[in-house]
């Protein structure tokens, strides 16, 4: 009986709180929008990509939510409700921006110029929040860098329907009504989109170790990583790469497929000399991923300057994909600009 009076209780002011928030409480509002933000801006993040664009379209959702509050008749939850104005924006900016063509190649990441990674400790806050059901919002498999670049390639509203049905969990009516379509054109639409996932995502995707802690190996593997790079040593590099690595940097459309070929890119660019300077790394973790952010010193130079953030994918005990970032992300992930030493 005490846990149904507690329940009962809930209800009853989260409906109070609805109703004056419907009522012109801004108050009320702030506090029955604010606690789905986090979930809403990696809502947006999907659809678009961008970590940048997703926090301007989490405020363009809480300014149409305010503005539509009489249009809150409680049919569903509050959470969905917000969910289908946040995908509605969403497709209005995909609308707006400029229709960039995407080629049929192997490498997702590097064929989507806006990629930007996420940070992790963000979507921990995410999962602390959410319970049951809601907690699929942060599934590590949907939110990989690989999954994020794969969808870009979708349709915006294929790719609106997907995310319902396979990160929300909508069924396909609520899925349709998101939309303002029928469930066949619904259920067309999502076939449609996990059709072209299946030939945009790597095949072995699904081996991939999850996005939990490192292993005793990948830990010892990461430290050699760091090692390697602030000794500016390349040959130690090429070692612990896996033999068909990946190397891309977005918004660049180049990319390398080889340890070979991946770290000669490096030495292209100077890594190796003395002349180049050198590297402090920082750990941190991205899209479920390890990561690190450069810093680069040179010479003459009294600091280490924001250089890249690397994402990492370790398989089979070497790295066999680095996604580099620029210094622009840092402030996303609470990064300083410069180091000291």
């Amino acid at each position: 009986m005490g846990s149904t009076g507690q329940l009962g209780r809930r209800t009853t002011e989260a409906g109070a709180a609805v109703a004056a928030a419907r009522a012109g409480d801004e108050a009320a509002f702030a506090a029955l929008a604010e606690r789905y933000r986090r979930e809403l801006h990696v809502h947006c993040y999907r659809m678009l990509g961008s970590f940048e664009d997703a926090e301007d379209l989490v405020q363009e959702t809480f300014l149409r939510a305010w503005r539509k509050r009489a249009s809150f008749l409680g049919r569903s939850s509050f959470r969905a409700w917000l969910y289908r104005i946040a995908t509605n924006a969403s497709l209005d900016a995909l609308e707006r921006r400029p229709r960039t063509a995407l080629s049929h190649g192997a490498v997702p990441v590097a064929e989507v110029p806006w990629l930007q990674p996420y940070p992790d400790e963000l979507l921990e806050e995410t999962a602390s929040d959410a319970a049951g059901p809601e907690a699929e919002v942060v599934a590590k498999e949907t939110i990989e860098l690989a999954f994020i670049a794969a969808i870009q390639h979708l349709p915006p509203r294929q790719r609106a329907v997907l995310v319902a049905r396979d990160v929300l969990g909508w069924s396909a009516a609520e899925s349709a009504s998101l939309l303002d379509v029928s469930v066949a054109a619904a259920n067309s639409a999502l076939q449609r989109a996990r059709a072209t996932l299946g030939e945009r995502l790597p095949r072995r995707r699904l081996e991939w170790s999850s996005g939990s802690e490192p292993s005793d190996e990948e830990r010892l593997l990461l430290e050699r990583y760091v090692d390697a790079s602030e000794r500016n040593d390349a040959a130690a590099m090429v070692a612990l790469l896996r033999e068909d690595a990946l190397f891309a940097m977005p918004p660049s459309w180049e990319w390398w497929r080889g340890r070979e070929a991946v770290v000669a890119s490096w030495v292209r660019g100077g890594f190796g000399s003395d002349s180049w300077g050198r590297l402090r790394l920082v750990p941190t973790r991205a899209n479920g991923r390890p990561a690190f952010a450069n810093y680069r010193r040179r010479p003459g130079e009294p600091e280490y300057r924001a250089m890249a953030l690397d994402v990492l994918r370790i398989e089979e005990g070497l790295v066999a994909e680095v996604v580099a970032f620029g210094p622009e992300v840092f402030a996303a992930f609470g990064l300083p600009p410069a180091l000291l030493s």
